[in-house]
């Protein structure tokens, strides 16, 4: 797996044993707003704290770069901590 480019705001996750390499993109952005149904960007943060399991894999899967994976192993604590740490690369 190729190094992540922290100017970009890239971070490598590990989820269900296999490393993925996460980013919060503008496609990424796009995505996330169209999984939970947001008609203006600024309400993200307040929906973030009320996501569903289902709605915090999709958030995952928009912030995974290159091939989608099967996020079915992929345990609740591993995605918060995978999204959680995405977030925080982008700040």
């Amino acid at each position: 797996m190729t190094p992540p480019n922290p100017a970009r705001g890239e971070v490598i996750v590990d989820l269900a044993g296999n490393s993925h390499c996460l980013c919060l993109t503008l496609g990424a952005l796009a995505r996330i707003e169209a999984a939970l149904n947001l008609t203006d960007w600024r309400d993200l943060p307040a929906r973030m704290e009320t996501l569903s399991a289902r709605e915090l894999m999709a958030v995952l899967a928009a912030l995974i770069v290159g091939e989608p994976a099967d996020l079915g192993a992929v345990t609740v604590p591993e995605a918060v901590a995978a999204v959680a740490a995405a977030l925080a690369a982008a700040a």
